[in-house]
Formats: C-alpha cells, sequence, structure tokens
C-alpha cells in the first residue's frame, strides 16, 4: 500500500528537515514525500523516498518557472505527482498538458502519481464516470498500463474542504477507474487520522494521496499506522 504525502507550498528546507528527523514511518507501507521544489533536495538528503508536485514534459527549453525530469532526477527525486486538481483548477492544467507530463517523466524512470477527479457540479449533474473516463483514457493513451504509474483518484469538492467522499463512494470510483486503467488508484480528498482506516480498509482502495494531514509528523504517521493494519 502506498501513503503520498502533497505537501503543496507549505515547509521550507529546513521544516523539511526537521519534519522528516522527526517521523517514523510504520513497516509494511511505501512512503512518499512532495514538497516544494525549493525543498526537494533537502528532503532528498535525508534517504526519504520525494516526489516533486508536478514536472515538465521536456527535458529543456524555454518554460520558465518549470522542472524537467532529467532534473528531478539529477537531485535524486524519484518520482512527481502530475494533474493535481489544483494545477488543473487554478493553474489550466488540462487533459493534454498532464498526460504530456505524465509520459515525460515515466520515459524519463520516474515514479508518477496522476491525478483524476471530478468537482461538485459535475457529481451533481451526474458525470463523475464521464469525467474520470475523458481523464483516465488521457493518461492511458500517453502512457499505457506503466508499472511506475499510480492513479490518484481525488474529488475536487473534497479537497481542502473537510469534506470526504464517503468510502462507498470512494470504492465505486476507484473500481470505475481500474476497468479503465488497469494501475492501482490512490485515494485523495481530506484523508485525515479519523477516517483513513475506513477508506484503506476498502479492497479497491490501494493507497491515499494526503493533503493538510501530511503536515504533522503525528497525523501523517497515524494514517501509515492505518495503512499498515489494512
Amino acid at each position: 500500500m502506498l501513503i503520498a504525502g502533497n505537501w503543496k507550498m507549505f515547509k521550507g528546507p529546513a521544516e523539511a528537515e526537521a519534519f522528516l528527523a522527526g517521523f517514523e514511518p510504520p513497516e509494511g507501507v511505501d512512503i512518499v514525500l512532495c514538497p516544494p521544489y525549493i525543498s526537494l533536495a533537502a528532503a532528498v538528503a535525508t534517504g526519504a523516498t520525494i516526489y516533486a508536485q508536478n514536472v515538465h514534459w521536456e527535458e529543456q527549453g524555454p518554460y520558465t518557472g518549470e522542472v524537467s525530469a532529467t532534473m528531478l532526477l539529477e537531485l535524486g527525486v524519484q518520482g512527481a505527482l502530475v494533474g493535481h486538481s489544483e494545477r488543473r483548477q487554478l493553474f489550466g492544467e488540462t487533459d493534454e498538458t498532464v498526460a504530456r507530463r505524465a509520459r515525460a517523466a515515466l520515459e524519463a524512470g520516474l515514479g508518477v502519481i496522476a491525478c483524476v477527479g471530478e468537482t461538485l457540479e459535475q457529481r451533481e449533474a451526474g458525470d463523475t464516470e464521464l469525467v474520470l473516463k475523458i481523464q483516465v483514457e488521457a493518461i492511458a493513451y500517453a502512457a499505457g498500463s506503466h508499472p511506475n504509474l499510480v492513479i490518484a483518484y481525488e474529488p475536487v469538492w473534497a479537497i481542502g474542504t473537510g469534506k470526504t467522499a464517503s468510502p462507498e463512494q470512494a470504492e465505486e470510483a476507484h473500481v470505475f477507474i481500474r476497468d479503465v486503467l488497469d494501475r492501482p488508484v490512490l485515494y485523495g480528498g481530506s484523508v485525515k487520522p479519523e477516517n483513513a482506516a475506513e477508506l484503506l480498509s476498502r479492497e479497491a482502495i490501494g493507497g491515499a494521496l494526503v493533503g493538510g494531514a501530511s503536515l504533522e509528523p503525528e497525523s501523517f504517521a497515524a494514517i501509515c499506522q492505518a495503512a499498515s493494519r489494512s
């Protein structure tokens, strides 16, 4: 089971080092942390498995503010998130650019956690499966069933809102995604110590992509412990 912590725009190098110095992961769980770019080198130096929060599809070029897979590999980073809902909603990422990022990272030798999910409006309109099919098929077409690819289902309406998909809703979405692309699927959307065990006990849920609850060693460790018992 894989538990990934996305620190978003929190924790500079000193805070990253302090977190990892006090974090004791349980056995039997694969753990990935995704710090901001500025903290990647410090986090890698601790020996933890570190992913970036995004990666560009070109190896180099006039792409101000972007970072390539080869640059991440040189730092010792082992993978990257792509397509996080905040990148899609706030920074104009599309299914095409997410797929291109995923393919470039995988071809370079990085692991990839590719995020998909519907908005509240799309769910209420009954379009959840349509949205997921379009998003996942774009990734599948670009990257195929690559062994280093993991999908993360993160319903947009549950990101940073305190709302969480019920275990039944999450499992239903995970089963659908795996029917489209047979890769492990993480659940992301207000995962907390209080709900982790129930979510992770579902057979179709292969782990979690944790946001706010990954910022404190104690809460993140509690989620990882729940995963180790699932």
